[in-house]
Formats: structure tokens, C-alpha cells, sequence
């Protein structure tokens, strides 16, 4: 990964902090911190798993897709819990992109879903 893709993910994860805080979220609330990781080579993408396992990550089963050329990939999510401090989703962009890298793997940023999940329990 080259310097200015990673820039591009440590921007785009810093925009993503600051829209939440001007949507006001509670920043001591603990979010589930989603990093998308994807491949068409889906060994490359377990060996991903395994390293982002070994950190601390929980690791969704992989989901495949094709793409409109026809060529099949395969991505999972990679979660955590954290509160939304700049510094600590940086180091995970960092640390993610990393384990991204040298796996050969492609990393997507992070997101979450910090919506109001009631309507789930009384369903």
C-alpha cells in the first residue's frame, strides 16, 4: 500500500469522525468498529483473518460477490469495540492496512452502525 493510499484511509477514517461528532454521537459510547477487507483470493483473505485474530479482532465469516466483469471476490469484516477517538481509529486504519498489505488483500476503511437498534429487541 503506498503512502498516499494510506493517507487517503487515515482522511477518509478522520471525515468519518468528525461527521459522526457534528451528528452528535455520545463519544463515550462504545461503537462496533467495522473494517471491511476484501479478495478474490480467498486463502490471501483467511490468512488476513488469522493476522487480525491474533490482534484481538472478531472476524465475520467471509461473504462472496461477483463483480460486473464477472470475477468472483470475497471480503469479511473485521470488528472491534471503541469509543470515537481520532487517535485510537487511526491506529487501527493503520494497523489494519498493515495486516492488508501484507497479506495482498484490499482494505476499504472502517465504518459502523450507530443507528437505534430498539425496534430489534421487540421484534
Amino acid at each position: 500500500m503506498s503512502a498516499f493510499e494510506l493517507g487517503e484511509l487515515l482522511q477518509q477514517s478522520h471525515d468519518t469522525v468528525k461527521a459522526m461528532l457534528a451528528d452528535g454521537i455520545d463519544t463515550d459510547m462504545e461503537l462496533a468498529i467495522e473494517h471491511h477487507l476484501a479478495s478474490p483470493d480467498f486463502s490471501k483473505l483467511e490468512k488476513a483473518a488469522v493476522e487480525l485474530v491474533k490482534l484481538g479482532y472478531h472476524v465475520d465469516e467471509a461473504d462472496e460477490f461477483d463483480l460486473e466483469d464477472g470475477s468472483r471476490w470475497f471480503c469479511f469484516a473485521a470488528i472491534t469495540e471503541a469509543t470515537l477517538n481520532e487517535q485510537v481509529l487511526a491506529q487501527q486504519t493503520r494497523e489494519v492496512a498493515d495486516i492488508a498489505e501484507q497479506c495482498d488483500v484490499e482494505y476499504d476503511g472502517w465504518g459502523t452502525d450507530f443507528g437505534d437498534d430498539d425496534d430489534d429487541e421487540d421484534e
